[in-house]
């Protein structure tokens, strides 16, 4: 077996081991069980035919973290334009998500719920950091934007989590201050 096969099959175990990780980082993404699945297994199919792009020594999951991230953000600006074209201006599941009725009986749900109300970069930041216990730098690097922004985000994404938690029971988030993010 050459080195380069070798480092393939390497590349290859470490992807797998990254997956559950991977995984969860689709499901917050996508909202949805079925779609983070197959969220992930075009992320592994894209980065298994790129594998000779990655570059050894780099971190292999933020590389993987960014192939998933561009994707879903690919994915739905091509729902968007197809929404547009045919005009149908269907509820999105974030949408349904954020009318329902919060529930008080279960503190996780809540804070579910109240996460989701965040906007997709504020629950992205908020998700790398918090959850997937990724370095600030790390994130960024996924996020494709600086450390000080990123930190804003999350910071911005704490900020609106608790004057969600702590505003009137429909639990509707206050204005972003920061910007569109």
């Amino acid at each position: 077996m050459s080195a380069n096969s070798q480092t393939v099959t390497q590349l290859r175990k470490e992807i797998m081991s990254i997956l559950p990780q991977l995984r969860g980082f689709a499901r917050f993404l996508t909202g949805e069980v079925s779609s983070a699945d197959d969220l992930v297994q075009e992320t592994v199919l894209r980065a298994l035919a790129a594998l000779e792009q990655f570059q050894p020594g780099t971190n292999l999951r933020a590389w993987l973290y960014t192939i998933a991230r561009n994707l879903f953000y690919e994915t739905a600006r091509r729902r968007r334009r197809e929404r547009d074209v045919m005009s149908d201006y269907a509820a999105s599941p974030d949408l349904a998500r954020a009318d329902a009725p919060a529930s008080r009986g279960d503190d996780l749900r809540d804070l579910d719920e109240v996460i989701w109300r965040l906007t997709p970069r504020l629950r992205e930041a908020l998700l790398l950091v918090g959850v997937q216990e990724m370095t600030y730098a790390e994130a960024a690097e996924v996020c494709g934007v600086s450390v000080g922004t990123l930190k804003a985000r999350v910071s911005r994404a704490r900020a609106q989590i608790m004057a969600m938690v702590a505003s009137a029971p429909d639990g509707t988030p206050p204005p972003d201050p920061g910007g569109q993010d």
